[in-house]
């Protein structure tokens, strides 16, 4: 089982607000943290609800840098969802190791083939996704799609599980409210699980209100160990 805590944009642009997540994560058991690479104004308009804290969230390669050395320092997986080629660049400078498209991202063809190209694994999530079983990306990398309802937060009314086929599905990118849905996606054969990751729910920002927290990241974890012993799945790491 592979379990990604998606810090995103919940530093809100402070670094050691980062830094405190990649520990909890670490401490937490979760093998990767995921940040988002991106120029806000490349992928927003000024108008957008979150402009302001999309703006303030925005990291610099600098800042890309410093954190994927904590990340190894403390000895967890650094990975990012890049939203142009520049930061694709950056990461690629860094060595990391896999890479993640967004939902957001899924018909953008440039972008796409550009991660393709470097040949490391690549993670998928479907959940903007509208044509019929999964789009072609030719790498290679290994390519893990994910089961993702593209609604934040997502209610569980909006989840589909009963027709998604986790043999064929690798995991489940989960933006409920709670663990419980990832705990079914776990026990319906899901091997790898992304969710939003976030100190303290009441924090101000787009992420926090939906995302799991320390207390829930550790159950996760536990739970998955758990699910793993008794159905005997094999590992994604």
């Amino acid at each position: 089982m592979l379990i990604i805590a998606e810090i995103g944009q919940n530093h809100n642009g402070d670094l050691e607000i980062a830094k405190k997540l990649i520990r909890s994560a670490r401490e937490k058991g979760a093998d990767i943290v995921k940040f988002q690479l991106y120029d806000v104004d490349r992928i927003f308009p000024p108008d957008f609800q979150w402009y302001k804290e999309a703006k303030e969230a925005q990291l610099t390669k600098e800042q890309v840098l410093e954190l994927a050395g904590d990340c190894e320092n403390v000895g967890i997986e650094f990975s990012a969802s890049v939203f142009d080629l520049e930061r694709l660049q950056w990461t690629e400078e860094l060595g990391m190791k896999r890479y993640k498209i967004a939902s957001r991202s899924i018909y953008e063809e440039e972008l796409i083939n550009a991660i393709a190209s470097t040949g490391k694994d690549i993670l998928v999530s479907l959940g903007m996704y509208k044509e019929d079983g999964f789009p072609e990306i030719n790498t290679k990398g290994k390519v893990d799609f994910l089961y993702c309802v593209a609604k934040y937060p997502t209610m569980p009314e909006d989840l589909d599980f009963l027709n998604v086929d986790f043999s064929r599905h690798a995991g489940f990118s989960d933006h409920t409210i709670g663990i419980t849905a990832s705990l079914i996606a776990m026990a319906r054969g899901a091997r790898i699980i992304e969710k939003h990751f976030t100190l303290d729910k009441q924090m101000h920002g787009p992420d926090h209100s939906g995302s799991m927290d320390p207390n829930e990241l550790g159950q996760l974890v536990r739970y998955s160990q758990q699910i793993e012993d008794i159905l005997g799945h094999n590992t994604a790491k």
